[in-house]
């Protein structure tokens, strides 16, 4: 039996990737089972929160009309809807980016006492984070970091480009510390590019990190709890015809994604590992990403997916297939032990 009876979907975000969250909120609304839930889905973008459509027990999908979408009374998280109040039971988040990833709807669950399917508001503030999420892990002997610099809108950025100069090696990626999709990031080969690099990641946010390229294979594994066990699944190499794993790369068809990745048996080993170790230490919950790069002299960390891309083109539900279950009984195992 299941023990929650209403699930709320909640996509859509106040940043450049709430185009890519809908589209995810909507396939994992989708694919929910709808035997077990009523399921509603809700968008939110800058404060305000709309029911878009929703789908009872054993029922069909029913898309809401812009023009008649009611809100949704954030101080019980509920909606009315024809003429009763509906109490949300739980909240599924597929919002990418802020304030999906970075713990503050998050917190706003915890303050009404709602169950929810991803790490805590605090886990999930850290982990979006690229330079306190590199912080937490730094001490682990399962991976490796690339070398970094960190810098904060204000700074002397000509000084800061001659740090870099000094410390780091080109290639370099220019990153947003907060922030997915690649949006923002920009990979530099020589230094007189830095510094408009730099401020075009400042249009995604405060912070930015440079961190030395690493020359190897991009893989990917995803890990989530299930019935108090850590369970990673089948590790995706990814192909790209593009100079990185850039936006287009990712959601116009320029790459290749391979499942299960080509490695080892022992890469195989250590990349589960290490992303099961990278769960544990940062104190996750819920489906959770992690990304790599396979160099020739180790495992390096790339970054921790917290709410990670769930199209139906989108890794983790190929992962899911790989491993012999329907998304749809994934999603459920998500649910039921969140």
């Amino acid at each position: 039996m299941s023990r929650y009876n209403t699930v709320a979907v909640i996509y859509g975000s106040d940043t450049s990737e709430w185009q890519v969250s809908v589209r995810s909120g909507e396939f994992t609304a989708s694919s929910i089972d709808g035997s077990a839930y009523a399921v509603y889905e809700i968008f939110a973008r800058f404060g305000t929160w709309k029911l878009t459509a929703y789908r009872e027990k054993n029922g069909e999908r029913v898309a809401i009309e812009e023009s008649c979408r009611p809100d949704i009374d954030k101080s019980d998280f509920s909606v009315i809807l024809n003429g009763r109040r509906v109490k949300f039971d739980f909240a599924y988040i597929m919002q990418h980016g802020t304030p999906g990833e970075n713990g503050l709807i998050q917190g706003y669950f915890e303050l009404v006492g709602v169950p929810y399917s991803t790490c805590s508001s605090f886990v999930s503030a850290v982990a979006f984070d690229k330079f306190s999420c590199k912080s937490y892990i730094r001490t682990l002997d399962c991976v490796k970091l690339a070398p970094d610099a960190f810098v904060r809108k204000g700074d002397d950025l000509e000084r800061f480009c001659a740090l870099v100069n000094s410390r780091l090696q080109y290639p370099v990626f220019v990153k947003p510390t907060c922030g997915g999709s690649s949006f923002g990031v920009t990979k530099v080969k020589k230094a007189e590019d830095l510094p408009a690099a730099i401020e075009f990641a400042f249009t995604e946010g405060d912070t930015v990190l440079v961190e030395q390229g690493i020359t190897g294979r991009e893989l990917t594994c995803a890990v989530y709890s299930d019935a108090g066990k850590v369970r990673t699944l089948p590790q995706i190499e990814i192909v790209t015809e593009n100079e990185y794993f850039d936006y287009e790369a990712k959601y116009n068809g320029k790459s290749r994604e391979i499942c299960p990745a080509p490695v080892s048996e022992e890469e195989s080993s250590v990349i589960a590992q290490a992303t099961a170790e990278i769960y544990a230490r940062l104190g996750c919950s819920g489906l959770v990403r992690v990304d790599y790069i396979l160099s020739p002299d180790g495992l390096y960390f790339l970054e921790v997916n917290t709410i990670p891309g769930m199209t139906s083109a989108s890794l983790v539900p190929q992962m899911v297939r790989e491993a012999g279950m329907s998304v749809t009984e994934f999603l459920s195992v998500i649910i039921e032990n969140a």
